[in-house]
C-alpha cells in the first residue's frame, strides 16, 4: 500500500511526464544530420507519426511507473526503472522532433497516461514473471509498430528515421532484458487485447 508521500511523488511524476519537457543523457539521434527538403504534406505526415511515437512514450512511462510500484523483486524493479529512464529519453527525442516538424503533441496524453498507469499497476500486481512478460510483449509490439513507421516516414526524413531506429534498438533490448529477468510468455488473448488497445491509441493520436 502506498503512503501519502509516495502518492505525492507518483503524482508529481505523472505531471512531469505529461506536461514538463523530458530529459536525456544521450545525444538526440540524427541531430547532426541536415533537415531534409519536404513538402508540407510530407512534414505533416512525419509530425503525425512522431506524435504517435511521443504518445506511445507517454504510455510507456506510465506502464513502467505502475509496474515498478507493484514489482516484488528488487532486480525486476531495477530493470523496470532502467527501461523507464530510456523511455524518458525517447520522450525527449520525439517531442523535439514533433516541434521541429511544426506539429503538436496529442491533446489526449493525460488520458493515455492514466489508462496506462492503471494497466501497469495491474500487471505488476499479478507477480513479477507476468509483470516482466507484459513488459517484453509490450516492447515486441512497439518494435513492430516502429518498423511500420519506418515504412511510412518520407524516405528523405533522415532525422526522424534516426530517432525511430534508435528507439527500436532500445525497445528490443528492453524485451530481451525482461525475459532474462524471468518474464514469461503471455497468453494469446492478452497479446491480442494489447494489440487492440494500441491500435485504438495510434489511430486516435494520428488525428487528435
Amino acid at each position: 500500500m502506498l503512503n501519502l508521500d509516495q502518492l505525492i511523488v507518483q503524482f508529481d511524476k505523472g505531471l512531469r511526464t505529461v506536461f514538463a519537457p523530458a530529459q536525456t543523457k544521450r545525444p538526440l539521434p540524427g541531430d547532426d544530420l541536415p533537415e531534409a527538403e519536404m513538402s508540407e504534406e510530407e512534414k505533416r505526415e512525419s509530425a503525425r507519426l512522431m506524435r504517435i511515437n511521443h504518445s506511445g512514450e507517454i504510455c510507456a512511462q506510465a506502464l513502467y511507473q505502475g509496474q515498478a510500484l507493484t514489482a516484488r523483486n528488487p532486480d525486476a524493479r531495477a530493470a523496470l526503472e532502467e527501461a523507464a529512464w530510456e523511455e524518458t529519453e525517447h520522450l525527449h527525442w520525439t517531442e523535439n522532433r514533433v516541434h521541429d516538424l511544426g506539429g503538436r503533441k496529442s491533446l489526449l496524453n493525460p488520458l493515455w497516461y492514466a489508462n496506462s498507469l492503471a494497466v501497469g499497476m495491474v500487471a505488476g500486481a499479478l507477480g513479477d514473471k507476468w509483470n516482466l512478460g507484459f513488459l517484453a510483449e509490450t516492447e515486441r509490439q512497439v518494435c513492430r509498430h516502429l518498423d511500420s513507421h519506418l515504412g511510412k516516414l518520407p524516405p528523405q526524413d533522415a532525422k526522424s528515421r534516426a530517432i525511430v531506429e534508435q528507439m527500436k534498438d532500445d525497445e528490443a533490448r528492453h524485451a530481451t532484458t525482461a525475459i532474462q529477468h524471468g518474464g514469461t510468455e503471455l497468453p494469446l488473448p492478452v497479446k491480442l487485447a494489447m494489440k487492440g488497445m494500441a491500435t485504438v491509441m495510434t489511430k486516435t493520436v494520428y488525428w487528435v
